[in-house]
């Protein structure tokens, strides 16, 4: 009789744990959206300090790749570690390391101080991610795409507001008034108090449920074909991001040398594009729970590719109408692509979200400084010229194997 009522008591607390929390998905998603305005402000106030300290674009390629390395360095061993040993309560520490660096860049005056100063707020995205995606896979009730891109919409939606945000307030104002933005992390600090109360007490309930009851089926490739496909997925997320970065970090200066825009048209350009990448993503998830995710990431890269290469070849309207279409398209990747990783090891969330947040940052960073030094040895207008060839490279997709995600009953 005891037997059968704590096989009753675990098929209930299974149920719970496979129920969709839709008010945990959407505030997790809103936290990643506060995150990831204060990402957004760094490249966005480019032009202002480009200026005022005299900065090359090299320098500026330099402050990115400090920024995106701190961001992706640490993530996949957080991941690693917090597999084991999960940690609710570093989501709302993330957000502590992002105000420091918030503070620091308002108060920034040469180009080693900025470093400091954005590195800090690197190393928040880097505590904050991991255990922000297992969050999201907790809550998903088994719509992982789906989950994964409402995580994403928020992230996507605080990239496109920071650069909004920056050109009414920062250069109407100055570089000091980026200490407004502070108020911002302090709202995550008390928002992810919240949310690590919740985790904390979905892993206890976790706790008592058979493993079998949670276990996903295996799909049945051999660790050789879970690596190759694992470096294959990596390859999309290189040429996906290196262009994402042409556009975030280049796309204000390539807008203002070739058309003679302001500053502030620009910025508001760069939000069109950046609003069209957060509209995208919320696509890619659930399409990917529905048709399969290999289709989704097939279309999203290389469906881009007609976009970008016509973009630095035309007028003001038709560039800025070319990227917000290949922004979108190029939006649905991400959540495809990571959900498929932790289809193909799905043991190993917190380091798949780690390596694979981590490995998107670093190549942005480091395609940054590169596309930076190119830049300044050649023109912005060659740069935007070669990475519209990037999107081509998902043709490699068509090595991806066909993977279903199943659920033990």
């Amino acid at each position: 009789m005891k037997e059968q009522a704590g096989s009753t008591i675990a098929v209930q607390q299974n149920a719970v744990t496979q129920k969709t929390v839709y008010a945990i998905l959407f505030t997790i998603s809103f936290s990643h959206l506060l995150n990831d305005v204060m990402q957004s402000v760094i490249p966005s106030v480019y032009p202002v300090i480009k200026d005022k300290y005299n900065f090359s674009f090299a320098q500026i390629g330099i402050i990115t790749l400090a920024f995106q390395l701190t961001a992706s360095i640490l993530q996949p061993f957080v991941g690693a570690y917090t597999d084991k040993k999960p940690k609710p309560f570093s989501l709302a520490l993330a957000m502590v390391f992002t105000l420091s660096g918030i503070v620091a860049l308002s108060q920034a005056s040469d180009f080693y101080y900025m470093l400091v100063a954005v590195s800090l707020v690197g190393l928040g995205s880097s505590v904050f991610h991991p255990e922000a995606s297992r969050v999201a896979h907790l809550a998903s009730g088994g719509k992982k795409g789906l989950a994964q891109s409402i995580f994403q919409l928020g992230g996507n939606t605080g990239s496109a507001i920071g650069p909004l945000l920056t050109a009414l307030i920062v250069i109407s104002y100055g570089q000091s008034s980026i200490m407004w933005f502070s108020i911002v992390p302090v709202l995550g600090i008390i928002i992810l108090l919240v949310v690590g109360k919740w985790y904390q007490e979905r892993l206890a309930s976790r706790k008592s449920i058979p493993k079998s009851a949670l276990t996903e089926i295996p799909h049945g490739l051999s660790k050789k074909r879970v690596l190759i496909s694992i470096g294959i997925l990596l390859m999309l997320v290189l040429s996906k991001y290196i262009y994402m970065t042409s556009m975030t970090s280049y796309f204000t200066f390539f807008l203002i040398d070739k058309f003679g825009v302001s500053v502030k048209a620009s910025q508001y350009y760069l939000f069109a594009f950046l609003f069209a990448v957060a509209v995208g993503t919320i696509v890619g998830g659930p399409l990917g729970d529905r048709f399969g995710r290999k289709y989704v990431i097939w279309f999203s890269i290389l469906g881009a590719a007609p976009f970008t290469l016509l973009l630095p070849y035309v007028s003001l309207s038709w560039t800025v109408f070319l990227a917000v279409v290949a922004g979108f398209i190029l939006a649905s990747a991400f959540s495809a692509i990571l959900v498929y990783a932790t289809d193909l090891m799905p043991d190993r969330i917190g380091m798949i979200a780690g390596l694979f947040f981590g490995f998107m940052f670093g190549v942005a960073g480091i395609g940054s400084a590169v596309l930076g030094k190119l830049a300044d040895v050649t023109s912005i207008g060659y740069v935007f010229k070669l990475c519209a060839f990037l999107p081509l490279l998902g043709i490699i997709t068509v090595f991806l194997p066909n993977v279903t995600h199943k659920v033990r009953p």
